[in-house]
């Protein structure tokens, strides 16, 4: 057994070399304490080699503000670009939507134009066959009128005054007149009507479109003027028996 020692108890305090002494024993351990507890295949660095790598990241920031600050600025510019495409195919969409609107509403008038004329000019025979018919008064001006009319159409010459001569010497404007005393009479033709026709002359002159009635005013109007023309150039040339 080892021989017993006895220590005598120091009766004073630390001085202040030893205090320095053991603090930096203490601070010494640290270190090494701390030295012990990196890892084998880590990299050690010094607080001296580490400063400087703390650097350029300070210097680093401003770049990076500047370019984030640039790519909102090229967005924001890229956004109001696409807005104004948009605003501008919206307008030129409701200007091709207006011009359709306008044309098919041309359109529309034009065929409403068209219609309301062909119904015009479909009704214009009707209102032209009512004036014929209506225009011509049932007396002796009225059939000579009409008449003339019609010899119009078929260009029959003669005129009011050469009928009318005519019409008076002949049966005094008497429609329904006949003669029983003159040749034809006896041979059994008697004429008739305004204009003194006898049946076959009136059958082989008779105009179309009017009576087939011998003694109709019109009819037996045109049907001598209509035989007049062939036979005298005109019922303009008749002064006497025919």
């Amino acid at each position: 057994m080892p021989a017993k020692f006895s220590f005598r108890p120091h009766s004073r305090a630390l001085t202040k070399t030893h205090k320095v002494a053991v603090a930096g024993a203490a601070t010494l351990g640290a270190a090494a304490l701390a030295f012990t507890t990196v890892p084998g295949g880590a990299h050690t660095t010094t607080s001296a080699d580490a400063a400087p790598a703390a650097a350029p990241a300070q210097f680093a920031a401003q770049p990076v503000k500047d370019v984030k600050a640039s790519v909102t600025d090229q967005l924001a510019s890229s956004s109001l670009k696409i807005q104004a495409i948009e605003a501008k195919k919206q307008a030129a969409a409701k200007q091709q939507a207006a011009a359709h609107k306008a044309a098919a509403h041309r359109k529309a008038e034009a065929a409403r134009h068209a219609a309301q004329a062909a119904s015009r000019s479909a009704q214009r025979p009707q209102l032209q066959t009512v004036a014929a018919a209506t225009s011509y008064g049932n007396n002796l001006d009225g059939w000579i009128r009409q008449s003339l009319a019609i010899m119009k159409q078929h260009n029959i010459p003669g005129s009011y005054s050469g009928l009318h001569r005519n019409i008076m010497r002949e049966s005094s404007g008497n429609p329904m007149a006949i003669n029983g005393w003159d040749v034809n009479a006896r041979n059994g033709i008697p004429s008739k009507g305004l204009l003194q026709v006898i049946q076959p002359t009136f059958t082989a002159y008779h105009v179309a479109g009017t009576s087939a009635n011998i003694y109709d005013p019109v009819a037996n109007i045109t049907a001598a003027a209509n035989y007049a023309a062939h036979r005298y150039g005109s019922i303009d040339n008749v002064n006497s028996a025919y």
